[in-house]
């Protein structure tokens, strides 16, 4: 059995499915092919790398702030050390664009747009495919979910050493020992578009690190926190992490989807026949926290799920 199974969504055999099921149980990821986006894809690449390679100048313009998440950043936190990588967020841009900080480069919305259409259809596809294989009943399956307005994407670049120039690194937080510190994302689940490059690893159940491999047009997936929630820890939030880049840098574009933002989170009575494992917790606090714990130091561990643990 393979240790990231991949997938065909429009045509999932047997045997994939039962692949998919462990991968899930064990570490929360797996590969996806027949999605059908390939142009959609080609042009987000071409978007992104013309992105960071615009002027330092144009990437600055549109820097994170506290007061608003969304645009640029060089310095995010994961577990309280700094990531080797410079990143862009922006939200769905049919209900977003009052935030959305767009640079000054002509196009480049235009496919950033195309490209969130495009993930925030294959998610609802993904998370019925995980409904149909955990045999969950309606009203369970409408309690494991995603929505657009809540889910955001990311463009990556992993640089090979610091991103912060020399001269602005004063006060900052120190660099961390690997390019992405190990975590999990806190939604229902990621798709990530990754380069050639490789170096993403998923944590397994004894404890070793597995590549995810580039493989040449998948689409990884990635199960988040409010998914192990509403399992009742039948499938494993994915702890991941990113090796540092020593020769190359790499790019990978996430979207995350994630929970309605009034939705609570607890876990599904159909999977908890011997109780629940968490209590509920409401998305839009615990994502807050998250977001909050990436931008600076708190100085205590980042918020996770198993806060919520009974």
């Amino acid at each position: 059995m393979p240790a990231v199974p991949i997938l065909d969504i429009t045509n999932p055999s047997a045997t994939a499915r039962d692949e998919l099921d462990s991968a899930c149980r064990d570490h929360g990821f797996f590969l996806l092919v027949g999605h059908g986006l390939d142009s959609v894809i080609s042009e987000t690449w071409s978007e992104t790398e013309r992105f960071f390679d615009a002027p330092r100048a144009t990437r600055t313009a549109i820097r994170r702030t506290e007061q608003n998440p969304l645009g640029w950043f060089d310095r995010e936190l994961t577990k309280r050390v700094r990531d080797h990588k410079e990143v862009f967020d922006f939200v769905d841009p049919s209900v977003g664009d009052a935030m959305n900080r767009w640079p000054e480069l002509s196009g480049f919305r235009d496919a950033m747009v195309q490209h969130f259409e495009a993930m925030s259809d294959l998610a609802q596809r993904t998370t019925a495919l995980l409904h149909s294989i955990l045999d969950l009943g309606p009203t369970s399956s409408d309690a494991l979910t995603c929505a657009r307005q809540g889910s955001t994407v990311r463009l990556n670049l992993y640089t090979v050493g610091d991103p912060v120039p020399d001269d602005e690194r004063d006060g900052l937080a120190d660099l961390g020992d690997v390019a992405l510190g190990h975590h999990t994302d806190p939604g229902t689940l990621t798709l990530l578009l990754q380069d050639e490059t490789g170096g993403l690893q998923t944590l397994a159940s004894d404890g070793s690190w597995i590549d995810v491999p580039p493989e040449p047009g998948t689409i990884v997936v990635n199960l988040g926190d409010c998914t192990q929630a509403w399992t009742n820890d039948r499938y494993r939030a994915a702890i991941h992490r990113v090796v540092p880049m020593t020769k190359h840098r790499r790019f990978s574009i996430p979207y995350f989807a994630n929970p309605p933002r009034e939705a609570t989170i607890e876990p599904i009575p159909e999977l908890s026949e011997s109780g629940p494992r968490y209590r509920p917790f409401a998305w839009r606090d615990f994502m807050a926290a998250r977001a909050y714990d990436n931008f600076t130091d708190l100085g205590t561990e980042d918020t996770q799920v198993t806060d919520y643990r009974i």
